[in-house]
């Protein structure tokens, strides 16, 4: 039974998109296949998952295992390195949906620019052509800066609808957010309850938390959405997926952001694109 009412934005087409979405990395198997579904079932329907994952088969059958009608489950998968290029990323896609049991995903995004193989925009030409074929509901990147994206544009003349970054509380980011507002780019975080930067420890942000009777990730994940930016916490315990998912009770004030923006160890402390590279 559907618990949760999240909220939601839009793309630049006006499509409805979750706020809220739920992050499959690591959830294998089927003990990850059921607490996905578990997640599905609780009201979540953005799901984000990667080739590079190795779960799509979890989340395709976390889907089907759920009882919710497919078409409602926004599922996102991502092209890994190994297979940019221009027929090398349509055989990857295709294999993504092989395995996920689906006919299209409704987001797909290149998962790093991987800037030394020289492939993402070969790689972006394919999403293209995915998109207008309807393999594919929407196109976009992840981990992508500012002018890399513009590489993409300036070459096809099509803007990613969603870039995938490192963000949170620890990392604001805050010149890739006006990048993306300015073109009509949904910002996307991943990390967005921080992680070896011990985000959660921070005396600010504990502050902020009792001061509004929430957890740390509570009031991290509503300073996130509130700035229009969606959020894919992930995890299998049932209580924490409705606690992440729970927010109406926290409501943010000036001193509080003020509070909170203190904690940004500033853009030097993220995974820089042009340097770090996944296959």
């Amino acid at each position: 039974m559907t618990t949760l009412s999240l909220p939601s934005t839009s793309l630049a087409d006006g499509t409805a998109f979750p706020l809220i979405g739920f992050g499959t990395g690591g959830l294998k198997g089927p003990d990850g296949a059921e607490a996905i579904a578990t997640a599905i079932r609780a009201g979540y329907r953005l799901l984000d998952t990667a080739a590079q994952y190795g779960n799509e088969t979890a989340v395709g059958e976390a889907v089907r295992r759920s009882g919710v009608d497919v078409d409602e489950v926004l599922v996102t998968t991502k092209i890994a390195g190994d297979d940019q290029g221009r027929e090398a990323a349509r055989t990857g896609y295709l294999e993504s949906l092989r395995r996920l049991g689906l006919e299209r995903a409704a987001l797909v995004l290149i998962h790093w620019p991987n800037p030394s193989r020289g492939l993402a925009l070969d790689t972006w030409r394919t999403l293209i052509d995915l998109k207008e074929q309807g393999k594919a509901l929407h196109i976009g990147v992840s981990n992508f800066r500012p002018e890399q994206i513009q590489e993409l544009v300036d070459a096809t003349g099509v803007w990613p609808e969603v870039n995938q970054i490192q963000l949170s509380p620890a990392l604001q980011r805050h010149e890739a957010i006006a990048f993306h507002r300015e073109h009509g780019i949904v910002t996307e975080a991943w990390g967005p309850l921080g992680g070896r930067d011990g985000l959660s420890t921070q005396y600010a942000l504990r502050k902020v938390a009792d001061k509004h009777g929430a957890t740390t990730s509570q009031v991290t994940l509503r300073w996130t959405i509130d700035q229009g930016i969606v959020v894919i916490p992930k995890s299998g315990d049932p209580q924490r997926q409705l606690d992440n998912a729970s927010l109406d009770h926290v409501a943010l004030d000036d001193a509080d952001r003020e509070l909170l923006a203190t904690l940004d160890l500033g853009e030097e402390a993220a995974w820089d694109s042009r340097e770090h590279e996944e296959w």
